[in-house]
């Protein structure tokens, strides 16, 4: 294959080039504690509080159009999360606090590391590099901005601002033509073997690469990847073995 083969890079964002699970978890310990000294809960009840807020967000289907914006939604999953747990929300200020204690906790602790921002610069001297990221519009912007991850690609696409994200095909024929490129110019790199490695699929894509943090096996019926490594910081052995 010859270097002209491969043109462009599409990223995932989450779990991919930034740590989000992992500053998840950590926002969730500073909630609890929060919720433990304020309501002098038990460890159990304060985990039975923050593991609804979780189940909650990992479930939630948030509708831009419906007037309330995403931190209203999610001030009201630990509002709900209070009151199923202890039967009532005796403080009409604690949700708020409870999100923005998690919001903030976790926005401060999702950085670049410095060999991941490396890998980018010299990966941008030969490829077009794209970030395409899926969730709420708000939320993924926040973290581009506190990522500070517009300086290392040319484009930056959220599936909360299209119609359709990740695996659809429109978003990454959106990415093609931001970027003049062809499908089979491209490879595409992410963590979720639903969205990021079955879109790639589903657009024709070069290549695929799974990032598999936890090293667990994929499930039954999943997706293949073409390449699978642990850590992004990988992928230049894997773009090597493309040429």
């Amino acid at each position: 294959m010859d270097d002209k083969s491969l043109k462009a890079i599409l990223f995932d964002l989450d779990n991919t080039l930034i740590e989000t699970s992992r500053a998840n978890g950590v926002a969730i310990k500073k909630t609890a504690e929060l919720l433990k000294t304020t309501l002098g809960l038990e460890d159990s009840t304060v985990n039975s509080i923050c593991d609804k807020f979780k189940q909650k967000l990992f479930q939630e289907s948030f509708d831009p159009s419906a007037g309330r914006s995403i931190d209203d939604v999610r001030v009201g999953h630990w509002e709900e999360s209070i009151r199923e747990t202890l039967g009532s929300c005796s403080s009409p200020s604690l949700a708020s606090q409870c999100y923005y204690l998690w919001k903030n906790s976790r926005l401060e602790l999702l950085r670049l590391s410095p060999d991941v921002c490396a890998m980018l610069r010299q990966l941008r001297g030969k490829y077009k590099l794209l970030l395409l990221t899926n969730g709420v519009a708000q939320t993924q912007r926040e973290k581009v901005e506190t990522t500070g991850c517009e300086e290392f690609f040319d484009a930056i696409v959220v599936g909360g601002e299209h119609a359709e994200q990740k695996p659809f095909l429109s978003i990454f024929a959106l990415c093609f033509s931001m970027l003049q490129v062809e499908a089979r110019e491209c490879v595409m790199v992410g963590d979720s073997l639903d969205t990021d490695i079955q879109g790639g699929f589903n657009a024709g894509v070069l290549a695929t690469v799974w990032i598999n943090g936890t090293g667990g096996a994929a499930a039954d019926g999943s997706v293949k990847p073409d390449y699978t490594i642990p850590t992004v910081l990988d992928l230049p052995d894997i773009l090597a073995r493309l040429h």
